[in-house]
């Protein structure tokens, strides 16, 4: 009799234990954890006709992982805040539901392919244009009188029957209109073409508005075929890595030297690169790989960023900080425009 009565505790225990266990290393919790994530060779992603890379060393483009929080893994970050951080759903997503958060990133790693494509084709001399799709819908406000019409992946061609050659042209037609004023929108979703008319709404102190982030739809067009595939990698953040390896193929040039190189930072139409978030992961990742230079984006603050933020780093201060911790030997090189990188590598 005591010995079921022992074994019943047991059971109850062992039970007990695994079930705080299960809890423990799969519950999800609000919150998400940012970590490190990893160094990839480009030269896998970028496919250029009759230009494959015969050269030494690799171009890397690094990024973070991000996850649900789970107990264990929320108290693993609190024992290392420099290394993990807890980041709020609203921070991460913005609000927007996984599907809906996804096929955002992917659009800015198509943009940032794209940028990168233009920006090392034309530094290479080979021939490249740019062709203006519309207006690429990121989010929609809630009070927005388009909600229930417009989707995010939707690209808007016409606004009242005019056609505009970029968000700015589109946005200055929008203010000169007045608030509950009708608008009729075409766009494309999912590949068909649609309309949709409603109301514009007051989105600042009477400004009028159909409630929308957007940005430019562009693709590019190149007399040199190249097929750029980033996998499950997305966001804009790897623009001017895959500049550099597009331009080192194209021209055949050495530019690496045998060595491995990592960076990270948007590249835009003037060539000028721009600062991401989480570099400091990404410089943990870049080292994990072998990495021995890293190309940080250096955005000098303005007056008032120092006024509201004292203690303000760039994203070139931050990686030289975490660089200096956790990838000793590492060479961190600012970058404010993709010529600055590639000056550096060939002299």
């Amino acid at each position: 009799m005591k010995n079921n009565k022992h074994f019943i505790n047991r059971t109850i225990l062992v039970s007990v234990f695994l079930l705080a266990l299960v809890i423990a290393l799969f519950w999800p919790m609000s919150k998400y954890i940012e970590a490190p994530g990893s160094a990839d060779d480009l030269s896998s992603f970028v496919k250029i006709s009759k230009h494959p890379d015969k050269n030494k060393g690799s171009f890397m483009i690094t990024y973070v992982r991000i996850s649900k929080a789970r107990p264990i893994t929320m108290a693993l970050a609190k024992l290392k805040p420099d290394y993990y951080s807890i980041e709020s759903e609203e921070a991460v997503t913005g609000g927007q539901t996984g599907k809906t958060y996804e096929k955002v990133q992917n659009f800015y790693m198509q943009s940032a392919i794209n940028q990168a494509i233009a920006t090392a084709y034309k530094a290479a001399n080979k021939q490249v244009s740019r062709k203006y799709l519309g207006i690429y819908v990121l989010n929609i406000s809630k009070n927005s009188n388009f909600r229930s019409k417009l989707s995010v992946g939707d690209t808007v061609t016409r606004v009242n029957k005019q056609h505009f050659s970029s968000a700015y042209g589109f946005q200055k037609y929008i203010r000169k209109q007045k608030v509950n004023q009708k608008m009729t929108i075409s766009f494309t979703h999912n590949g068909h073409s649609q309309q949709a008319t409603g109301k514009l709404i007051d989105i600042a102190k009477g400004t009028p508005g159909i409630g929308i982030t957007l940005t430019d739809n562009i693709k590019v067009h190149t007399k040199i075929p190249i097929k750029v595939n980033p996998g499950d990698i997305g966001g804009p953040s790897g623009g001017l890595m895959f500049s550099l390896q597009i331009y080192s193929q194209l021209t055949g040039k050495n530019i690496r030297h045998g060595q491995k190189i990592a960076g990270t930072g948007t590249i835009n139409p003037d060539g000028s690169v721009g600062e991401i978030g989480g570099i400091d992961k990404k410089i943990i990742a870049a080292h994990k790989a072998g990495a021995k230079i890293f190309f940080a984006p250096y955005l000098k603050p303005s007056k008032e960023v120092l006024k509201y933020e004292p203690n303000h780093l760039t994203n070139y201060e931050q990686a030289k900080k975490t660089a200096k911790k956790y990838a000793p030997g590492m060479k961190v090189v600012p970058v404010q425009t993709f010529k600055d990188a590639l000056d550096y590598l060939e002299k």
